[in-house]
């Protein structure tokens, strides 16, 4: 008894330290973009403008969550992971705010 009370008090725990995290990510990937350290690319993943270890953990991070989801949407709706990446490359870059940094496979602009 003590042992399963135990194992749901963890598992609850990870739960909530994994959504604070996601958190905690995506108010970084906002902060990041606002600061002009990453911006959206053509192929629907962000890259570091001005790279640091703490940038390139963002956006290997960030990249790694688009790509999981980029793959179940072309699985659903059985098209091509490329197609699926270059559509929401699109509609990132459309969505940037001005003055966010945009990469439409010429270098870096600002919005």
């Amino acid at each position: 008894m003590q042992r399963t009370h135990f194992l749901r008090r963890t598992l609850a725990g990870l739960a909530l330290s994994l959504t604070m995290t996601v958190s905690a990510l995506a108010m970084d990937l906002d902060e990041a973009k606002s600061s002009g350290l990453v911006g959206e690319t053509n192929m629907g993943y962000i890259a570091a403008v001005k790279p640091s270890p703490e940038v390139d953990a963002l956006v290997v991070s960030i990249n790694s969550q688009r790509k999981v989801y980029y793959q179940e949407i072309a699985a659903k709706n059985d098209i091509s992971l490329q197609a699926v990446e270059a559509r929401a490359g699109l509609k990132a870059i459309e969505k940037t705010s001005p003055g966010g940094y945009i990469n439409t496979g010429d270098g870096w602009i600002q919005k």
